[in-house]
C-alpha cells in the first residue's frame, strides 16, 4: 500500500519520527495542561459577577473557558497525528530559519545587556511598576463603561398635579424643539404609562426617544454630549425638570436598582413631608458639583386630589344612598365599562363618562346631576362636600419605609470621583439626620460597589489557586514565584494603555485585566520550562557541581533557554495581539465595551512578554546562582515529570 504522505529520500524511519512526536509532545503536553488551568481559573471573578454585570459578561467567560478546553484537547491529541503524516522529510535546525536568525539578532545582545547590568534592569521595571501604580491611583471610575445606543432618551418631569391636556401640549413642543437639532433623525415621545402592572410612571412623566442620525452626518466637531446640551438649552421650560439617558440603560437601570438615573440618593423616613424637605437640602447641597447633571428631587408631595364627602343627612332626605352617590362619580369621573370590542384579534373596552367640559374645574364637578327617586336630578354639591386637597402623587416604600430620591445624572466626569466628592460634602449633613432618617446610595453607583466588592473578595483566592496550580507545576516555590511576579509588571502596560486612552476604571476594564493575568503568566510559564530545560542540559554537560558550574556558564544556558523557541514565543503573543487591535478602531454599538477589555489586554501583553523575554531570565539566573553557592547544586525542575 503506497503511503502517500511519506516524501521520498526520508532519513528518519517511522519508529524515529513517532519517537520524536512523543518526545516533543511530552515536552509541552504539561505546560499545555497546567496554563489552560491558570487561565480558566483566572476567569473565575467573572463567574461570580452577579446582577446586570454577570448578564452581561458570563457569556464570554464561558466563551473563552470552552475554546481553551477544546484548544488543550486538540493540542495535546489531534496535533500530534497531524504532525505524524504531514510533518515528513529532512527537518532543518532552527537556526536554519531566516526569521528566528534575525529575531536571536535582535534579542540575545539585548539580553546579554539586561544580565550584565541586572540592578539597573530590575531597577527600571520597578520604577515602571511605580509609575504605573501611581497612574492607577489617578484613574476614575465608573460602573460600565457609556455605551453608545445611537439613541437619546429624554425623561423631562413636571409637576405632579398637571393635566392631561397640559401634558399633551408639553409634549408636542418639546418633540418640535427636538426635531430642529440636525443630528436628530426621529422623535417619538409619550406620556403617562401603559396600562400595565409593570410601568408605573404617572402622566407628568414624559418619555422621549430620539434617535440620531449617523455620525458622518453630525456637523463637524460634535460629540454626544454637545447633542444634549444643545437639546438641553433648548428645552428649559419652567415647572419641568429634564433628564436625559439612553433607552436601554435606563430600563436596566429601572430593573436593577429602581433608578431611572445614573445615581439615585434614597432617602428613607417616616414622614412624607420630612423626607421631601431634607431631600431639597440634599438637592441644594449637591448643586454645583462638577459632573453633576439632571438633578432633580422625584416629587412625592404635591399631588392634588378631589375629595368627596357624601352628606349622609342630605342623601336620607332624598333617599339615597352611599352607593348611589358613588355610582354616578364613578361612572362621571371614572367611566363605567359598557361593552368589549373585538376586532381581530384585539380586544378593546368601551367606558362612558362625561365630556372634559364638565370634569376640568370644581363648579363643574358640583353641578353634576344625581338622579333622585321622588326630587327629580339633584346638584352633587347638595349631597356631597367637593374640595380639593393635597397629598402624595405617588407613595413609594422600601423594605417598609416611606422612600424619597434624590435623582441625577453624570456627564463629562467618571462616576466614582463624582460620587465620592457628593459624600464628603454631604456626610456632615448625614449626622445631623433625626432618628428614623437615613439616606442610602443607588443607581449605578450600587452596582459598581457591588461588582468591586466581589472581584476584591474572590481576586485573592484566584492568586491563590493561581499558585498552587504553578507549584504542583514546578513542585518548587522558587519557580512559581518567578512566575507570579509576572503579573504585576503585566499591569504597567494594561495601565498605562487605559491612561493614556482616558478610559476610566470599569467592570470592562477589570475583565480584561482579569484576562491578562492568564495571558501573562502562561507565557511567563513557557519561558521557565525551556529554562529549566536549559538548565538540565547544562547539567548533563558539566555536572551539578559548585566545582564544575561557573556563574558564566549559567549565564550562558540561561541565555541559550531564553533564546530558544524565540520564534513560537513571539508567535504566540502576535497571534493574540493581532487578534486584539482591530477591536481598537471598531465602531458600532457594542465597541464602547469590547474596547476597554481590549485596552488593557493589549498594552498588559507587550509589558508582560517583555517582562517575560528580559526580566525573567535575570531573576532565574540570580536564583540559580544563589542556589548554587548556598546549597553547592542547581535544583533541577522537570515539567514532564
Amino acid at each position: 500500500m503506497t503511503n502517500w504522505f511519506k516524501k521520498n529520500k526520508d532519513p528518519l524511519t517511522s519508529e524515529e519520527w513517532m519517537t520524536i512526536i512523543e518526545k516533543s509532545s511530552k515536552q509541552v503536553g504539561p505546560g499545555v495542561f497546567y496554563s489552560t488551568i491558570i487561565v480558566v481559573t483566572s476567569f473565575l471573578p467573572v463567574f461570580l459577577l452577579t446582577g446586570m454585570e454577570g448578564k452581561l459578561f458570563h457569556p464570554l467567560a464561558w466563551t473563552k473557558t470552552f475554546i481553551l478546553l477544546i484548544d488543550a484537547f486538540l493540542a495535546i491529541t489531534l496535533t500530534p497525528v497531524l504532525i505524524s503524516f504531514f510533518l515528513k522529510g529532512r527537518l532543518k535546525p532552527e537556526s536554519a530559519n531566516p526569521v528566528t536568525r534575525t529575531l536571536e539578532k535582535l534579542y540575545t545582545p539585548v539580553l546579554k545587556w539586561c544580565l550584565k547590568w541586572r540592578k539597573t534592569t530590575i531597577g527600571i521595571n520597578l520604577v515602571a511598576l511605580a509609575i504605573g501604580i501611581l497612574m492607577m491611583t489617578k484613574l476614575g471610575s465608573e460602573f460600565m463603561p457609556p455605551l453608545d445606543e445611537g439613541s437619546l432618551l429624554f425623561m423631562p418631569v413636571t409637576l405632579p398635579d398637571v393635566s392631561n391636556s397640559e401634558a399633551k401640549r408639553l409634549l408636542q413642543i418639546q418633540d418640535k424643539l427636538i426635531s430642529t437639532v440636525p443630528e436628530v433623525d426621529h422623535v417619538l415621545g409619550k406620556a403617562g404609562r401603559a396600562n400595565t402592572a409593570t410601568d408605573n410612571s404617572p402622566i407628568s412623566m414624559i418619555e422621549t426617544i430620539i434617535l440620531l442620525k449617523p455620525k458622518n452626518e453630525w456637523r463637524k466637531g460634535m460629540n454626544k454630549n454637545d447633542i444634549i446640551n444643545e437639546l438641553n438649552a433648548k428645552l428649559q421650560i419652567p415647572g419641568v425638570t429634564n433628564g436625559w439617558t439612553q433607552p436601554i440603560i435606563n430600563r436596566i437601570n429601572m430593573l436593577s436598582t429602581g433608578i431611572r438615573t445614573d445615581v439615585g440618593l434614597k432617602v428613607y423616613g417616616q414622614n412624607l413631608d420630612s423626607i421631601y424637605a431634607f431631600a431639597q437640602v440634599l438637592k441644594k447641597q449637591l448643586e454645583g458639583i462638577d459632573g453633576i447633571k439632571d438633578l432633580y428631587v422625584e416629587p412625592i408631595t404635591g399631588g392634588k386630589y378631589i375629595d368627596i364627602t357624601v352628606k349622609r343627612e342630605e342623601i336620607g332626605r332624598y333617599g339615597l344612598s352611599v352607593d348611589d352617590v358613588n355610582t354616578v362619580i364613578e361612572s362621571a369621573l371614572g367611566g363605567m365599562k359598557l361593552t368589549t370590542t373585538i376586532e381581530g384579534r384585539q380586544r378593546f373596552s368601551v367606558n362612558a363618562r362625561y365630556g372634559q367640559d364638565f370634569r376640568n374645574n370644581l363648579e363643574s364637578l358640583k353641578r353634576l346631576q344625581v338622579q333622585t327617586m321622588n326630587y327629580g336630578p339633584v346638584p352633587l354639591e347638595a349631597v356631597a362636600d367637593i374640595k380639593l386637597s393635597d397629598g402624595p402623587p405617588m407613595i413609594n416604600s422600601e423594605n417598609a419605609m416611606l422612600r424619597g430620591t434624590v435623582l441625577f445624572n453624570v456627564r463629562e466626569r467618571d462616576l466614582g470621583s463624582t460620587v465620592k466628592e457628593a459624600q464628603r460634602k454631604l456626610n456632615q449633613m448625614v449626622t445631623k439626620l433625626p432618628k428614623g432618617y437615613f439616606l442610602e446610595w443607588s443607581g449605578q453607583w450600587e452596582n459598581q460597589i457591588r461588582a468591586n466588592r466581589t472581584l476584591k473578595m474572590i481576586m485573592p483566592v484566584v492568586f491563590l489557586i493561581i499558585f498552587m496550580v504553578l507549584y504542583f507545576t514546578y513542585h518548587s516555590f522558587k519557580e512559581s514565584l518567578i512566575t507570579m511576579i509576572t503579573v504585576p509588571f503585566a499591569l504597567i502596560g494594561g495601565v498605562f494603555m487605559v491612561y493614556f486612552y482616558g478610559v476610566n476604571l470599569s467592570v470592562a476594564v477589570a475583565v480584561g485585566f482579569i484576562a491578562l493575568f492568564g495571558m501573562a503568566i502562561e507565557t511567563a510559564m513557557l519561558m521557565t520550562i525551556y529554562l529549566n530545560e536549559a538548565m538540565q542540559n547544562m547539567v548533563a554537560k558539566h555536572g551539578n557541581s559548585k566545582a564544575t558550574i561557573t556563574p558564566a556558564i549559567i549565564r550562558q544556558f540561561v541565555i541559550e533557554g531564553s533564546a530558544k523557541r524565540l520564534r513560537p514565543k513571539l508567535m504566540t503573543v502576535s497571534v493574540g495581539l493581532f487578534g486584539l487591535i482591530p477591536i481598537l478602531w471598531a465602531s458600532g454599538v457594542g465597541s464602547d465595551i469590547m474596547r476597554p477589555i481590549t485596552i488593557p489586554l493589549i498594552g498588559g501583553t507587550i509589558t508582560s512578554t517583555i517582562y517575560v523575554l528580559l526580566i525573567t531570565p535575570v531573576v532565574f539566573e540570580i536564583v540559580k546562582e544563589r542556589e548554587l553557592k548556598r546549597k553547592g547544586k542547581i535544583i533541577l525542575t522537570d515539567v514532564k515529570e
